[in-house]
């Protein structure tokens, strides 16, 4: 394939996130939006809104002409692995959205496929593409040597958040865990690298759904960092990644912090992006501490980013930045504290 030659691309599923990830498609000069599926009726205004064929099947799209060369799956969690494993078997290249599948064996699997058809498999983790996260990286190495780090995600999802047709997500395996959780493990992975233990306690149940609400974490990682980390999709709480930045068009923003990050030398708090250190060379609880505000350079949507990239790797200009083996990382974390 040409270089200058733009992807042709398939979305499948317009729920929640599929609207998005097509709008950054449309955005991309070297990416071509061919059609849509999802055999959801409302599907049609999603599929009139860009200008492009709807199918109700992956076989039904792959029986049409022009065939895509690449697909972004952005399907409820459980049929991540089944419709991802189609499409890499007819030769699509996938970029599937997080999870990457709802049990360790199943992701295996998935990745394999990938490997035995010599095709990309991405996973949608795109907060990595967030400038806050971006920003946060580059920042680390100030903070001198990584000690703690505390987390939150804390909000309140309505009723109607569980209604069809999105009622999977009151199942087992979509509670906050697997729908939220997984992409704060990432980031914690992403920033400090792998995970070897945790321990969790669950909090208590108010909707009495299958779903878990909340969890309590402890956290050790490879290098020796320990954690803490508060979930609860249940409670009233200003302090999320998605209410802090005020990145998602749908959650008002608060400013409020979601990650403390403590070092040797200094410490952070993400989004507010503020590091506190000593005024002098002296280390001292009795010395002042001085503080400090970082600059956030602006960039691009984080989907738009994320969509140029896996552009740039189906043509063999980059590594996955998210690849199925990290996307599996992040699962199996999650796994395990959902057994505890």
């Amino acid at each position: 394939m040409s270089k200058t030659t733009p992807i042709k691309i398939v979305v499948v599923g317009t729920g929640l996130i599929g609207p998005r990830h097509a709008e950054a498609v449309v955005k991309d000069p070297d990416a071509e939006l061919t059609c849509i599926v999802d055999p959801n009726p409302a599907a049609e205004a999603v599929a009139l809104r860009f200008g492009c064929p709807l199918y109700k099947s992956i076989q039904d799209m792959l029986s049409a002409p022009n065939k895509p060369y690449a697909a972004l799956v952005c399907t409820p969690n459980h049929t991540h692995v089944p419709l991802s494993k189609e499409l890499l078997e007819a030769g699509l290249h996938v970029l599937c959205e997080k999870l990457i599948s709802t049990d360790i064996t199943s992701g295996q699997e998935l990745i394999k496929c990938a490997e035995t058809h010599k095709l990309k498999l991405l996973i949608g983790h795109h907060r990595r593409f967030k400038r806050f996260i971006i920003a946060t990286k580059k920042a680390l190495p100030s903070l001198g040597r990584l000690i703690a780090i505390n987390g939150l995600w804390t909000t309140y999802k309505p009723p109607e958040y569980f209604d069809p047709p999105t009622h999977w997500r009151r199942c087992d395996s979509a509670g906050v865990v697997l729908i939220n959780l997984i992409h704060e493990i990432d980031i914690l992975h992403h920033l400090f690298g792998p995970i070897v233990r945790v321990y969790a306690e669950e909090t208590i149940s108010q909707r009495s759904f299958p779903a878990e609400e909340g969890t309590a974490i402890t956290l050790r990682f490879a290098n020796g960092i320990v954690g803490t980390f508060i979930l609860s999709d249940a409670v009233v709480s200003p302090h999320s990644f998605e209410s802090g930045t005020g990145e998602n068009p749908m959650i008002p923003r608060t400013g409020e912090d979601c990650y403390r990050i403590f070092g040797s030398e200094g410490s952070l708090s993400v989004p507010d992006m503020t590091i506190w250190r000593y005024s002098s060379s002296v280390r001292s609880w009795a010395e002042r501490l001085d503080r400090e505000s970082l600059d956030v350079e602006d960039m691009a949507v984080p989907f738009e980013l994320q969509l140029g990239h896996f552009v740039r790797v189906i043509r063999g200009e980059e590594e996955p930045r998210c690849s199925g083996v990290d996307g599996l990382r992040a699962m199996a974390v999650c796994e395990a504290i959902r057994s505890l």
